[in-house]
């Protein structure tokens, strides 16, 4: 209760408790009365009302902060954000993508880093970096404390999602590698065995040509034998 500021000075000048009136012609003091008591109680309260008025009241304190709640108000804007993301055109796709930069880059906070990597491993559009999003989860993983309990549930999935993304791109890298890899050792193997087959013709139709060669020259001779051989038609025995 606020008092005015001439009561409390009056109230100042009031007797106290402790105060005793002496009596006229005597050295003895009387007991306190009772309008003594009440000054001393006015006084008391008067006090308080003074210094209620000459201070100033404290703030009220703040509102304590509920974890679900903050948690649940920043998930609902980072999905806001990825929705925009999706469906929007490539010039506002650019605008979420730099802004989410912009803030990282000037206070990189963990709820900064979340939608960042968050946005980066969006697919559908040209900033997509699923290994940059994967290692920034990474960080964020390795001190989940730091994050509100929405958005570090949010982080495992996603970096969940990332790894067997990248996993499965990595086996299709090397199952298309060893498929190049077995066509080119087929392609080798055919090449081989065609290159034998065609050496062995060549060597086949040498031999023909030596046998051809061979049975001319003994033809040759059995024509120059019979042309030396003397004439018996008309000789008389």
């Amino acid at each position: 209760m606020r008092m005015p500021p001439e009561v409390c000075a009056a109230v100042a000048r009031a007797p106290q408790a402790g105060e005793m009136a002496a009596l006229p012609g005597s050295g003895r003091r009387k007991r306190p009365c009772r309008c003594a008591l009440a000054g001393a109680a006015l006084a008391v309260l008067a006090a308080a009302g003074c210094t209620s008025m000459t201070g100033q009241r404290p703030p009220p304190p703040a509102p304590p902060v509920n974890p679900a709640v903050a948690g649940s108000t920043v998930l609902a804007d980072d999905l806001q954000t990825l929705q925009r993301l999706v469906q929007g055109p490539p010039a506002e796709q650019a605008e979420i993508v730099a802004n989410a930069q912009h803030d990282y880059d000037s206070a990189p906070t963990p709820s900064h880093q979340l939608r960042l990597a968050l946005v980066l491993a969006t697919p559908g559009h040209p900033a997509t970096d699923l290994p940059r999003a994967q290692g920034m989860l990474r960080v964020l993983m390795a001190n989940p404390e730091m994050l509100l309990p929405g958005e570090r549930a949010l982080a495992f999935l996603e970096l969940s999602q990332i790894n067997d993304h990248l996993t499965l791109e990595t086996e299709n890298r090397r199952l298309q590698a060893d498929a190049v890899r077995a066509d080119k050792e087929r392609m080798a193997n055919a090449n081989h065995r065609l290159q034998t087959e065609v050496d062995e013709n060549v060597r086949l139709r040498k031999e023909i040509e030596e046998m051809r060669a061979k049975l001319d020259a003994i033809a040759n001779i059995e024509r120059q034998l019979n042309e030396r051989k003397p004439d018996s038609t008309g000789r008389t025995p």
